[in-house]
């Protein structure tokens, strides 16, 4: 029998989560919030398996939704790649469309306005 792997100290986890950057902590959830879009927009490797456009909707709109927020709390640096991946998923989720979106009406372009191609 193996001994089980003790759970991780709360004070450890906590000391851990304070050494990591504000700048550090948006943009890996952005980063995860574009990968996620991308797999359910179909994107992926065996995409049609992943594809659900209700899910990328959400993915995409609550990533325009930290751009807007935190955007100006990460740099231009920081935030030029995640604005341009969300510019790219806003158009891919509008090619993807059976019945695309108005302009201005798609996902997260309530934050970032009209996406044209």
């Amino acid at each position: 029998m193996s001994e089980a792997t003790p759970a991780a100290d709360y004070d450890d986890v906590t000391r851990d989560i304070a050494e990591v950057p504000a700048i550090e902590v948006i943009t890996t959830v952005g980063v995860h919030l574009m990968s996620a879009a991308a797999v359910k927009l179909g994107l992926a490797e065996d995409g049609d398996a992943h594809k659900d456009l209700d899910e990328a909707r959400k993915l995409i709109q609550a990533l325009a939704g930290l751009l807007d927020a935190g955007g100006t709390e990460i740099s231009s640096f920081h935030a030029a790649p995640l604005r341009d991946g969300l510019k790219s998923l806003q158009l891919a989720f509008r090619e993807a469309s059976v019945f695309p979106d108005e302009p201005g009406q798609g996902p997260g372009e309530k934050y970032t306005g009209p996406v044209f191609g």
